[in-house]
């Protein structure tokens, strides 16, 4: 299964690819309360087919109704949702009276691209370490089909990109991104800038019952999942949809340039220290944000003295392992213990402080 970011760029890109002209919708902004996030993606054809999603609701019948009477005919269009304007759309409501502001593309098969002519940026740091592309490279992408190609190598982790999109000139361009920081949209200077980088990986290192329950949980949150698990007697059984199996080490798989990436997170949860120590000597050596590992407060304790006293880490190394892993719900079942895990990793990943909660 794959992110829904993906899903909707796979998309567009299949009917392109079959000769169908596709509209490709971007939240830019929101205001007050809305349930999607800016860069949040939805593909729509003519007919009302659409993948995606950008409020969950009523916002996504009154585009796809006004698509079929056959609006939206212009290249480049921003959309703006929810602020009382228009009177003869009063079911366009958002909940708490948010507002939304929604790009509008509309993509052809044998049409070029508005633009796509990147200058390089030799100052900047890539924001991907592992992989990269360069200008050239984006320059060569002269049509929409190659330019969701791009787009869909960098929500699968090749590189990171920037959109640069000029309403006014009804120009577009592709840009190698800067490092990542800031919000993932912005507006400078009359243009929107939408930062494409990998969608969310889970790095499940090797299988216990909570393990398990992690990987359905992820795959449900729309999380990449990957389990490691060398142990035959594991994984023999093992088959949940949407979750990837890599039969190997931990640490192997972990340690493999462009495994982990900086929207990756490490867990290990099989109380084996031949797994769970390994795959977190190599987890703090990548750019994951969330890597942590099962085990009460002194199993935890001792752990950190073993990795620093023989595993060769670091004491920042040790602090960046969230141990005990997750947050303090009181869980007992392993079902409650994972519901933790991913809501703690899901608090790093939005940069919720522990103690606001």
């Amino acid at each position: 299964m794959q992110h829904l970011d993906q899903q909707v760029v796979q998309q567009a890109l299949d009917w392109l690819q079959q000769g169908q002209t596709v509209w490709l919708c971007t939240v830019l902004s929101t205001f007050g309360s809305s349930p999607r996030e800016p860069g949040a993606m939805m593909v729509a054809r003519a007919d009302g087919q659409h993948v995606g999603s950008l409020s969950g609701g009523c916002v996504e019948d009154d585009f796809l109704e006004r698509l079929q009477q056959g609006e939206f005919r212009q290249r480049l269009w921003v959309e703006r949702y929810g602020d009382n304007r228009d009177a003869q759309r009063p079911q366009v409501q958002l909940p708490c009276g948010g507002i939304l502001e929604v790009l509008v593309e509309r993509l052809q098969p044998d049409a070029p691209a508005l633009r796509i002519t990147p200058e390089p940026d030799t100052t900047a740091e890539p924001a991907c370490p592992v992989y990269s592309t360069d200008a050239d490279t984006l320059a060569t992408a002269r049509t929409a089909q190659q330019q969701l190609q791009h787009l869909l190598a960098a929500l699968q982790g090749q590189y990171c990109l920037l959109r640069e999109i000029d309403l006014n000139r009804q120009q577009q361009q592709l840009l190698p991104a800067p490092p990542e920081s800031g919000p993932r949209v912005c507006q400078s200077h009359g243009r929107w800038h939408i930062r494409v980088g990998p969608t969310t990986r889970l790095i499940i290192a090797g299988l216990s019952s909570v393990a398990r329950h992690c990987a359905q949980f992820a795959v449900t949150l729309g999380y990449e999942v990957i389990v490691c698990e060398p142990r035959e007697e594991e994984y023999r059984a093992f088959a949940i949809p949407g979750v990837r199996l890599e039969p190997v080490m931990p640490s192997a798989f972990i340690r493999r340039p462009g495994n982990s990436h900086a929207q990756t997170a490490i867990v290990a949860m099989t109380h084996d220290p031949r797994i769970d120590d390994l795959a977190m000597i190599e987890a703090v050596k990548t750019s994951a944000f969330y890597i942590g590992v099962m085990g009460s407060r002194r199993t935890s304790d001792s752990r950190a003295a073993r990795l620093l006293r023989s595993g060769g880490l670091s004491t920042d190394q040790i602090e960046r392992i969230h141990m005990p892993i997750g947050l303090a719900l009181g869980s007992k079942t392993p079902a409650e213990i994972a519901l933790a895990i991913l809501a703690d990793v899901l608090r790093c990943q939005r940069g919720v402080k522990r103690d606001a909660i």
